[in-house]
């Protein structure tokens, strides 16, 4: 039987980071054309004697620079995959836990090898910008990073309150039709949104345009919003300083920064 905790973990790495991969093959220049011969239907699974076939996963469908992402879907047949032996084995595995009782089996290593050694590749670079413990140093990987962090975050909270945590999924659930969004200035392709109302949750990336967001967690720089994501600065001083602006109530800034605090302690 799982825990919670595990439960919701392995749906923010399945439905929140996995599909960075898309994200970041398509950003990173070096990467892109890794994929640019790759035909492949790409799978990540963990076993699960609870679940309906006794397992759980997502897939890449990826045609070039076409990439369909098909999130709480089995493929039965992939031509790669990396198949964990539990949630929890997969859980620990993407929280660097890294030896032989959570490394996954892998299949398609030779038969694919192009689609398996790109899109490794790419894992080991979202485990490198999702794990950093400081600033990169280029203003494109610094962009990418934050990028990352936001998508990661709104489609966490989604996650989690479509999964019924309790604290979120009560905020949800006494909310109206309201916005809540992640900025930097300067940088609107750097941005993402979490939609909310009676309990339901969306999350989208970049700009909300239908309205005005009820609240923004805003940035003055990249390297501003690197700080708090990474924990290096203190969000007061950040406040008091002008590097973070929160468009909005700030108790509605304090309560949205206790929910990304879960989803990035769920992913640790």
């Amino acid at each position: 039987m799982h825990t919670k905790e595990e439960l919701y973990s392995n749906k923010i790495f399945f439905n929140a980071a996995l599909p960075l991969v898309k994200v970041i093959a398509t950003d990173v220049p070096s990467l892109k054309k890794q994929f640019q011969k790759v035909h492949a239907v790409i799978q990540v699974s963990a076993l699960d004697p609870d679940a309906e076939g006794g397992k759980v996963g997502m897939h890449f469908v990826v045609n070039s620079d076409e990439w369909l992402v098909h999130l709480n879907k089995v493929e039965p047949h992939p031509h790669v995959e990396l198949e964990f032996k539990s949630v929890e084995a997969m859980n620990a595995f993407f929280k660097g836990k890294i030896g032989p009782a959570t490394l996954p089996k892998m299949r398609g290593v030779f038969s694919h090898f192009g689609a398996f050694k790109a899109f490794l590749m790419t894992l080991l670079k979202m485990s490198s910008l999702l794990g950093a413990t400081e600033a990169p140093k280029d203003d494109a990987t610094k962009e990418l990073m934050v990028k990352c962090f936001f998508y990661l975050l709104s489609s966490g909270i989604s996650q989690l309150n479509k999964m019924g945590h309790e604290d979120i999924h009560e905020w949800t659930s006494k909310s109206p039709d309201r916005v809540y969004a992640w900025a930097v200035n300067g940088y609107p392709q750097v941005s993402a949104y979490l939609r909310i109302k009676a309990g339901k949750s969306r999350a989208g990336r970049g700009e909300y345009k239908r309205a005005m967001p009820f609240f923004t967690l805003r940035f003055d720089s990249l390297d501003s919003a690197l700080g708090i994501l990474l924990g290096t600065d203190d969000m007061l001083e950040a406040v008091k300083k002008g590097r973070l602006i929160m468009d909005g109530a700030p108790e509605f800034g304090g309560q949205l920064g206790t929910y990304m605090l879960e989803v990035a302690a769920l992913a640790k």
